[in-house]
């Protein structure tokens, strides 16, 4: 294992923070052009599953490298927002956004498509492989020419830079209450739902832009749009990214752990990063569904929020989700799923403000438009 530390742009005098990766596997460095795979974990950096699942895979890459068994080099970020870890207010902890100016930490990442295409164009010739190693390196440029002029701008750049000329990149999160489920491209589903299977995951949400750039998109989306600029070449989808959402920010436990990061390892197995026995695919346990049918639940008024549906539950159109009542008045508000579909996120306070978002139903069909991640 390798050790890389970037650090960050200082926010403020007396201050200094780094991104600490750890890689394994073919030295990236001295095999330009290998294959690769990035994994990070609490970009929002007070979901921490993510953090002890990045733990067991660090031992158990650990393991594998020291056996020969890794064939592409495969970058780990345990820690991917030290800024976000360090925000604590009256003992709550805010990871999610950037106390200094509100951002979500994973939003607004970079568009590399333009300057991409701009170093690639007349270069690209009839081979797919000599096309994606070219992409792969002007990604990396690209990434790298990015000019940040804060802390969380010199995050977002870091973490991209590392994660540009992967071929797959899983970004760790979780939800407040939560099955396991995931987020990804719908181009790039067919190499994603070996994962899926492998996760036991309870809903795949899909979209080709879910709004505001989130990490997984900026990673990925690349590919496609270059794809749609030079028609006449080949060009393959690069880079297969994921957001893997394992559960609740409560469910931190050494099983779950384990359980998770053998699927992990086994998805890079079947992607042939590793070099062990393929494990047998287990039966997808729901099929993929458009981001754009998930329905959110909303409070439509403040008060006590009392679930009347559980997690996993197959709602239907006009089956209760949870009632919302005033103390002071008595009123209550039963609400009510619109759509069909499994019930795979609620939230895990029991005290709503106007607007709320407090369940999710993955439907079939896509009925929403626009930025479809909730912020």
């Amino acid at each position: 294992m390798r050790t890389q530390r970037h650090p960050l742009l200082s926010s403020t005098i007396g201050t200094q923070r780094d991104i600490v990766s750890l890689h394994f596997g073919p030295d990236g460095r001295e095999h330009p052009g290998g294959r690769k795979a990035y994994i990070q974990a609490a970009l929002h950096a007070d979901e921490p599953p993510g953090l002890l699942v990045a733990t067991k895979l660090r031992e158990r890459l650990g393991i594998l490298e020291a056996e020969g068994k890794l064939k592409a080099e495969i970058v780990l970020v345990p820690v991917a927002n030290p800024i976000g870890l360090a925000q604590w207010i009256d003992h709550s902890h805010i990871g999610r956004f950037e106390l200094r100016q509100g951002d979500n930490f994973n939003r607004h990442y970079p568009d590399l498509a333009a300057a991409v295409a701009a170093k690639v164009e007349g270069k690209l010739a009839s081979d797919e492989g000599k096309n994606a190693a070219l992409i792969r390196r002007a990604l990396v440029e690209s990434a790298a020419e990015v000019h940040a002029v804060n802390e969380l701008e010199s995050l977002r750049k870091t973490l991209l830079t590392l994660a540009a000329d992967a071929e797959i990149a899983l970004d760790l999160h979780c939800d407040s209450e939560a099955l396991m489920h995931l987020y990804t491209a719908t181009p790039v589903w067919e190499r994603v739902e070996p994962l899926a299977r492998y996760l036991g995951a309870a809903a795949s949400l899909l979209e080709t832009t879910s709004g505001d750039y989130p990490f997984d998109e900026a990673c990925s989306r690349t590919w496609w749009q270059l794809r749609e600029q030079f028609p006449d070449r080949p060009i393959p989808l690069g880079c297969i990214s994921v957001t893997v959402e394992l559960r609740g920010a409560t469910d931190v436990d050494h099983a779950l752990a384990d359980m998770d990061a053998g699927a992990i390892i086994a998805y890079l197995t079947h992607q042939g990063l590793i070099d062990l026995p393929v494990p047998r695919l287990p039966g997808l346990i729901a099929p993929a569904t458009p981001l754009a049918g998930s329905e959110p639940i909303v409070a439509p008024h403040s008060g006590v929020v009392a679930f009347r549906a559980t997690l996993g539950q197959v709602m239907h159109a006009g089956d209760p989700v949870a009632d919302v009542i005033d103390p002071l008045t008595g009123t209550t508000t039963t609400l009510k799923a619109t759509t069909g579909g499994i019930l795979y996120a609620r939230e895990n306070r029991r005290f709503a403000y106007a607007g709320m978002r407090l369940a999710k139903i993955a439907g079939a069909t896509a009925f929403r438009s626009g930025k479809l991640l909730s912020e």
